[in-house]
This record gives C-alpha cells, sequence and structure tokens, in this order.
C-alpha cells in the first residue's frame, strides 16, 4: 500500500519473503536470537522497520529473561543488556525512516501500543450489583450460578487505604514479585523497578504483577486483608502448604494491562477485590467461547491450552464484531469492589488505569463437583467444560442441533474423535476477508450452545471416558494437584467432613472412579472371606503396593528388612468378563491362565523365569524396549485385567501427617531406623544378568569391561535424560523453576561416558563395585510411623516410633546414593545432623571414584555423578535450596556431607 504516488518498497526489500502477511514474517523473526535480527535488519529497508520493532524484543527479552529483571528504558535495550552488549559500545544514531511502505498489521499494533484509554466511554455494565447480602442470599442466588459485584466487603481492610501503587512502591519497593505469564520463565522483577517500567511503557501488552507467592515474599501484606465472610469456605484450605495448589495472588498493573480470556483452573471460583484504579469486566456462561479465542485440549492427557488475543486487542478488534445478543456480560469494578466469579465462566479483564488488585479462588460444596470433573483423566469432559457443545464434531454437532436432552439419558458419542487434539475456535477479527460468513458461523454456534449445553454436573460427566483410569492413564500437567494428592484430599475430606460424604463420593467417583474400585474390592474381600470395607473406608487411598517377587527375595535372603514392609494376606487377579467380576488366587509365579490366553507378547526371560511378571523382568523389558512402548504390555490389560496384593493395615500414621509432632528423640530413632532399613535392602542379593539379555552393547561398554547391572542402571539414567524436564514437572512444583530452567544444560548428553568410570573398583583393576536393590522413592509419604508410650517421658507429647516402609512397586538396582539423596531432602528437609543419624546406621561403603593419584578424571567422573543422580532432587523444599541460583549451589549442599563419610 502507497500514499500519493509513491513506490511501494515492499516487493523489492523483502524479494521472496514479500508472499508473506507482515504478521507471519513478525512471528518467523522471533525464533531468531537477538544478534541474528542485528544483522537482519542491515538487509533492507523494510527488514530495518520490521527487526526494529518493540514488541519484537519485548518476545526477544521475556524468552531470554531468567529470575529478576531489570527493564532499561526499552525491550531493546534491555535485551542487549541480557546479552552482555554494553550501552556505551552501541554507537548512538537517529533512527532511519523511509517511505513507500505501509502495514496495516503494524499500524493496529502501533495504535493498540500507544492509545490512551481516557477517552473511551464504558457504561456501568450489566453484572448485578448487591450491598450488605447475607450468607444465605448469596449462597441461594449466586454461588455457582452467576457473578455479582459486590460492595462494603473491603471497607475494614487496611488495604483499602496502603495498596496504593505509590505506598506499596515506597514499603515494598526492593521486593522482587512475580510477573505475569508472559514467558514459559518465571520472571519478577524488584517493585521499584517494575513501577519504573510501569510509568514509562507503550507496550501493547503491558505486563503487570502476578504474584501467587505475594504472601512469602511480603509477609506484612497478608495482614492488611482477610477472607470475606462470604467466601472462607474452601476445601483445598485442609492440603499441607506444600500440597495446596496456588490460590491467591497480588494484581499490579498499568492502563492497557489486563487477564486475557480464560477459564479459572480446575474449575475452581474466584473472588476479586480492587484496592485502587478501574477495571472493565467481561464474562461469558460456561461452554460460550469468546469470539477470537481458540482451546486446545490434548487427546492423551487432556490438558487444556487456550489462543486469546490480548484483552485490549479483543475489545478493540473483536467486541464490535459482536450482535447486541452476542456481547458478553460487562461491568465496571471500582475501588473497593468485589467480583465474584462461579466456577466455569469465561472472563477478560483490562485495566482502565493503573490498579491494584488481590484474588482468591476457592473449592466449596456449591462447585466441588465440577473441580473434581476437571481432575479426571481424559479430555472429552475438559473440552466440553469450556467448549460447550462446540467441542463436539462436526458430525455429533448436527445431531444435537435437533436432539433434546435431558439428565437422566444423556449419552453423546465421541467415536469419531481420532485427533491427537481437539481445536474449538470462534475465528474473527479486522483482517479477516469473510467477517460476514464468520458471523453467521458466529450466531449458528452460539445458538446451538444455548438449545443443547447445560453446566451441570450430570450432564457434563456423561461426557467423561469410562476406560480412562487415573491409575493407568496420563494424569494432566495441568491439573492443580497430582493423583496421590487428590486421593489424599479426599480422603481427607471423608474424615473431616462425615455430613458431606454423599457429595465427597460422587466427587470421588467422578475423579478417580471410586465407585468401580470399592466393587473389585468388595469381589476381592468375598473371594477370599475377608470383613467387608466399611464407611470409613470406602475411598481408595493409594499408599503403594509391593512386587511379590520383594516378598520372596525377602524370605530367601531371612532379611531383617521383612518386619518393616505390610505383611501379604492374599493375592490374586480380578477380571472383568462377560458382564461380571471374577477373581483367581495368583502368587506371581507362572503365567496365569487369563494372562496367557492374551494377546501378550511372551519373550524367552518371562517364560523361564520364576516371576515372569517380576521387577526384574520388568526391567529388562523396559531396558530393551530402549524407552519406546512395547507393542503389547502389561499395561494393555489394565482396563479389564487387576493384579493385587492385600496386605495387613499398618497401625498409625505415615510421616507426613506427624512430621510436626515428633519429639527430638523420635526424629533420630526415625533417621537410625531409616540407615538400618536401607542398610538391609543394599545387602539383598539381586538376580545376575547376563549379557545375551541386553541389547546395544556399544564399544564404550566394551571397553570399560561394564558388568551388564551398571550398564541398565546407566541406560535408564540415559532415558530418563531426555524428559527429565517434563518428569520433575509432572511431580507438582517443588522445584523452582529458575532451576528447572537450567537442568538440561546441567547435565551433559554424554555424561555416561564418565559415569560408568565411577564404577570402576579403585583396587580392583577392571573390576566394578557392585550395584545394590534401591527403594529410590523413600519419601515422607511412604514411611509408617505407630504411637508408643515412655514412661520416661513427659506425657503431654504423644510418641511415635517407625513401623514399616511402603511402596516398594519401582524397586530396581543402582546406585545406592538414589536412595539417600531422597530421604536428606524430603524427610529430613535437610538436617544435618539427623543425615548424619542415618549415616551412622546405615554403615555400608558407598562407592566412591579413584583418587587424584590413580586417576586424574576423578574430578570429573565425581561431577558427573552428582549431576545425574540430581533428577532424585525430586523435592526441594528448605529455603537455603529453594533460593539457590544453579544446580552447582544444590549440589554443594546437598553432597557436602557425602564427602565426609
Amino acid at each position: 500500500m502507497t500514499t500519493l504516488g509513491q513506490r511501494d518498497r515492499r516487493p523489492e526489500a523483502l524479494g521472496s519473503l514479500s508472499v508473506l502477511p507482515d504478521e507471519t514474517i513478525c512471528v518467523l523473526l522471533e525464533y531468531l536470537a537477538p544478534r541474528d535480527i542485528a544483522n537482519l535488519a542491515c538487509v533492507s529497508s523494510v527488514m530495518y522497520i520490521l527487526c526494529n520493532e518493540e514488541p519484537l524484543w519485548m518476545s526477544l527479552c521475556l524468552r531470554r529473561a531468567k529470575g529478576p529483571l531489570e527493564y532499561k528504558g526499552s525491550w531493546k535495550k534491555t535485551t542487549l543488556h541480557l546479552e552482555g552488549v554494553a550501552q556505551e559500545n552501541v554507537a548512538y544514531r537517529k533512527p532511519f525512516h523511509f517511505d513507500g511502505f505501509m502495514s496495516l498489521y503494524l499500524y493496529k499494533r502501533f495504535y493498540r501500543c500507544n492509545t490512551s484509554l481516557d477517552g473511551f466511554s464504558f457504561d456501568n455494565g450489566n453484572v448485578e450489583r448487591r450491598r450488605d447480602i447475607s450468607l444465605d442470599e448469596f449462597s441461594k442466588e449466586y454461588d455457582a450460578k452467576k457473578p455479582v459485584l459486590l460492595s462494603g466487603l473491603a471497607d475494614s481492610w487496611p488495604a483499602s487505604k496502603t495498596w496504593t501503587i505509590d505506598q506499596l512502591s515506597e514499603k515494598y519497593g526492593e521486593v522482587p514479585f512475580r510477573i505475569s505469564q508472559r514467558s514459559p520463565n518465571k520472571i519478577s522483577m524488584n517493585f521499584k523497578d517494575y513501577i519504573s517500567y510501569m510509568k514509562t511503557q507503550r507496550d501493547e501488552d503491558p505486563l503487570y504483577v502476578f504474584d501467587d507467592k505475594f504472601g512469602e515474599a511480603a509477609p506484612e501484606l497478608l495482614k492488611d486483608y482477610s477472607v470475606p465472610h462470604l467466601f472462607q469456605e474452601d476445601w483445598f484450605e485442609i492440603l499441607d502448604k506444600e500440597s495446596r495448589p496456588p490460590y491467591r495472588w497480588l494484581i499490579v498493573g498499568p492502563e492497557r494491562s489486563g487477564a486475557s480470556w480464560h477459564v479459572d483452573p480446575a474449575l475452581t471460583s474466584a473472588w476479586n477485590t480492587l484496592l485502587c484504579g478501574r477495571k472493565r469486566w467481561a464474562l461469558y456462561p460456561p461452554g460460550k467461547v469468546p469470539l477470537g479465542v481458540t482451546v486446545h485440549v490434548n487427546e492423551d492427557d487432556g490438558d487444556v491450552s487456550i489462543d486469546t488475543p490480548s484483552s485490549l486487542q479483543w475489545w478493540l478488534d473483536y467486541y464490535p464484531l459482536l450482535a447486541d445478543e452476542d456481547k458478553p456480560i460487562e461491568c465496571t469494578l471500582l475501588a473497593g469492589e468485589t467480583i465474584y466469579v462461579p466456577s466455569g465462566w469465561w472472563h477478560c479483564i483490562l485495566n482502565l488505569e493503573p490498579t491494584v488488585a488481590v484474588t482468591q479462588n476457592f473449592v466449596n460444596k456449591e462447585n466441588f463437583g465440577f473441580v473434581c470433573l476437571d481432575m479426571a483423566p481424559g479430555y472429552h469432559h475438559k473440552g466440553v467444560c469450556r467448549a460447550g457443545l462446540l467441542a463436539l464434531d462436526d458430525e455429533n454437532s448436527e445431531d444435537l442441533e435437533n436432539d433434546t436432552h435431558d439428565e437422566d439419558d444423556n449419552t453423546l458419542s465421541y467415536s469419531d474423535l481420532t485427533r491427537k487434539e481437539k481445536r474449538i475456535r470462534m475465528n474473527g477479527g479486522g483482517e479477516t476477508e469473510n467477517q460476514e460468513e464468520d458471523a453467521n458461523g458466529v450466531l449458528k454456534r452460539y445458538n446451538m450452545w444455548k438449545n443443547g449445553f447445560s453446566y451441570n454436573i450430570d450432564f457434563l460427566a456423561s461426557f467423561l471416558d469410562k476406560e480412562r483410569d487415573h491409575y493407568n492413564f496420563p494424569w494432566s500437567m495441568g491439573n492443580s494437584v497430582g493423583q496421590r494428592e487428590m486421593r489424599a484430599w479426599l480422603s481427607k475430606l471423608w474424615a473431616l467432613k462425615p455430613e458431606m460424604r454423599e457429595l465427597i463420593w460422587k466427587g470421588a467417583c467422578i475423579a478417580l472412579n471410586a465407585e468401580k474400585w470399592l466393587r473389585c474390592l468388595e469381589e476381592v474381600c468375598t473371594f477370599h472371606n475377608l470383613p467387608l470395607v466399611t464407611e470409613d473406608e470406602k475411598l481408595p487411598v493409594g499408599t503403594g503396593s509391593n512386587p511379590l517377587e520383594f516378598y520372596d527375595i525377602l524370605g530367601r535372603a531371612d532379611s531383617p528388612l521383612k518386619t518393616h514392609i505390610p505383611e501379604v494376606l492374599e493375592s490374586g487377579i480380578l477380571f472383568f468378563e462377560k458382564g461380571s467380576y471374577k477373581v483367581v488366587p495368583w502368587d506371581g509365579k507362572r503365567i496365569p491362565d487369563i494372562i496367557s490366553s492374551s494377546n501378550f507378547d511372551f519373550d524367552a526371560s518371562m517364560l523361564n523365569s520364576e516371576f515372569p511378571f517380576g521387577i526384574w523382568n520388568k526391567t529388562l523389558r523396559e531396558h530393551r524396549n530402549q524407552g519406546k512402548p512395547a507393542p503389547d504390555s502389561f499395561g494393555s490389560l489394565s482396563s479389564h485385567v487387576w493384579p493385587y496384593i492385600i496386605t495387613k493395615r499398618c497401625k498409625g500414621k505415615i510421616f507426613a501427617q506427624l512430621r510436626d509432632d515428633l519429639t527430638w528423640n523420635d526424629a533420630q530413632n526415625l533417621a537410625s531406623f531409616l540407615g538400618q532399613q536401607l542398610r538391609n535392602l543394599h545387602l539383598l542379593p539381586y538376580p545376575p544378568v547376563t549379557r545375551p539379555e541386553l541389547l546395544n552393547m556399544n564399544a564404550v561398554h566394551e571397553e570399560l569391561n561394564i558388568p551388564a547391572e551398571w550398564k541398565v542402571f546407566v541406560d535408564a539414567l540415559c532415558q530418563k535424560k531426555k524428559d527429565v524436564t517434563s518428569r520433575l514437572e509432572n511431580w507438582g512444583n517443588p522445584i523452582p523453576r529458575a532451576l528447572m530452567t537450567k537442568i538440561d544444560e546441567y547435565i551433559p548428553d554424554d555424561f555416561f561416558v564418565d559415569l560408568l568410570n565411577v564404577f570402576k573398583d579403585p583396587n580392583g583393576g577392571d573390576e566394578s563395585k557392585p550395584c545394590t536393590w534401591i527403594h529410590s522413592d523413600v519419601m515422607d509419604d511412604n514411611i509408617h510411623m505407630e504411637p508408643y508410650s515412655d514412661d520416661s517421658v513427659d506425657g503431654q507429647h504423644n510418641l511415635w516410633r517407625p513401623s514399616h516402609i511402603l511402596d516398594f512397586s519401582d524397586l530396581s538396582i543402582g546406585d545406592p546414593i538414589c536412595d539417600l539423596i531422597p530421604i536428606y531432602l524430603d524427610v529430613f528437609r535437610g538436617d544435618a545432623d539427623l543425615f548424619k543419624k542415618l549415616l551412622e546406621s546405615y554403615g555400608l561403603p558407598l562407592i566412591r571414584s579413584r583418587s587424584p593419584e590413580e586417576n586424574g578424571t576423578t574430578k570429573t567422573t565425581d561431577s558427573t555423578r552428582k549431576k545425574v543422580l540430581c533428577p532424585s532432587y525430586r523435592t526441594i523444599i528448605w529455603d537455603e535450596l529453594r533460593t539457590a541460583e544453579s544446580w552447582e549451589q544444590v549440589e554443594q549442599t546437598v553432597w557436602s556431607l557425602l564427602k565426609t563419610y
């Protein structure tokens, strides 16, 4: 596009790239390094323009920034600072100006970056406003039903007077706060630096403070407000601090900033109180996807992600396209007011001026069922909860337009859904060439939403995939809590809220398929003439299991450890056949008929083994498979065949529930107990491994003459290295993000060459130190404690002693340090005295590298060993580690005691 007859310089300046829209070129530029962008700017006039766009440099900066960020007046200057380019070395020159180039895309973005909202007119909106509402009124009229604006709830808060931007900056200027999620990295800024940025920026989508840890960063802020009486029921409160998902946020942002369209995590409800400024809110009911928003639901694990324009762009480019009947519910939130957002509601917020707010999400009896539904494995229901019937494929959508739905007979089929990802989009935008066609499509789909969708728990639960089970299928990384935490949460609710058990049971059936497991348990108990479960025992708790082969190993070795793992009462196989459950006894030996009659691929080692599905065969099968899924594994039978063991119930509680109640003497006894039991475990014999059982014995292994069992261990580490980041993230959020982003570069790709040298015997030539059995998961929820009395001790304290170690299901062989490190980190939380006590009772020599005189590579190999074992740091809890900026700092802290052992 040109004006006044000027030559259009775009085709010549861009060459072959001129066929691409400007938006596409800008997106591609974001994948380049800053120095490449600088070089590309010298290619042509149009490239100069595109490569000097501030939004581009903002994106480049945020992708590279880690930890505290200091804004240098522009994103280009800030990026160059991060790249180590000294500003005094950058020659100052005025920017070039070129005629003959016009870009509607760049103009629109420029407008969004520089527009002021002062001239925009907003009405009061159509969200109902209430004051002095009672809890009973709120529950009947609004809770989990519709939004409401509430005034007066914050009148008595100190924050209503002190949470201004100037006062917060004066008091907390040096405190770092987390910034909105514009980057895969966790970015923070000192508050005074953020305020400086906020006052000078001209960004399209400005950064804003969005910090769920503000209470830890500035504890005094928590004293300035209290949870309003309408929202004090929160069922997540019973979770431990480490297990509870993020639930409260401090929000500070400039004009034009805000939260784009989203549904709150886990379908929780929320309240948001504004302390200064004005916010414009837009809301849609559950299932009504806003125009311009794309919902992605991963078919494998049900993880949900949303593509959406910024809040400012949506109001400028998409809102004008909507017919009056399709516009959202709107309101302007004023200082001192609180808005309530029910479960599942879409909402988008635009700051009309600089604002400060606080918000919290919560679970109560009204939204509990929806929270449980969102935790359930699968993807159908997650798509429908957010996108309504738009989540259906076109064929089912047409059928549903003509069908009448009722809550008693809802059987919507998803048999045709075969794609890895369902995408649900309401298209539209200022630059489309078919706006009328898009608008008609929007209206048709909105009518479908109105006629068929119901945000009703029974209706939504009908979309659950009953074949998917939380024990056997992936748990979404987007879920607020993990599988074990979910079971523990429901169990605590079951015990603490007996009056709500009907509701809790319904939630457990939705999230955990508890009804199915209760029926299975009843069948097993009946078969073995055992007492049926009581009302208190109905929920599946899931404390892990122990392989039957392991009991056999303990018995043959006559190990003292056998008295400290739960006793097996019965074992067998439960299977579903011809519409009913059946039970057969099974002691883990031989291949039972129900499995041999399947299409399972039995190799020679299984057929010749006493325990064909035992620990070692499982390990070898995984090794030979080299990380690839087996063509037919035992897991393929898990939907209708379930091996089980019944163990004697342990009296007492798990250590995780007692951590803060133990006396120092009991804690020391626990340390000695763990040292003794690890010693017993590590002294157990393990099956011999022959080289024909292995695959791919490469030249390095042959040259080093490494025993086959060490090769299995090191190869397992190699497989874990490939996806170490995702695996650590799946454990929840125990490891600081700053460390997570550095773990791949911390562990070298060829670590195994150095690591194999570590296991060489320093005195035995080519001999290697032996492997040991390793539990690898001795953490606070796998240690059982029992009460005891001691007349010599003051009776004011409850006394506890360790009795059992639970869950040997991940038993394997390898480096014994894999058992020591998790105990030091998770059980003892860095207490050096307790760890020394454990080492005293452990008493076994640990594998040593050769001395410097014998092997000049000691430093390298020993360091490599520390690096590759860091994935066993599943939990980094105590402050010295949580504030570490590098894995080297963690390494120095964790390994300091072992150096002197």
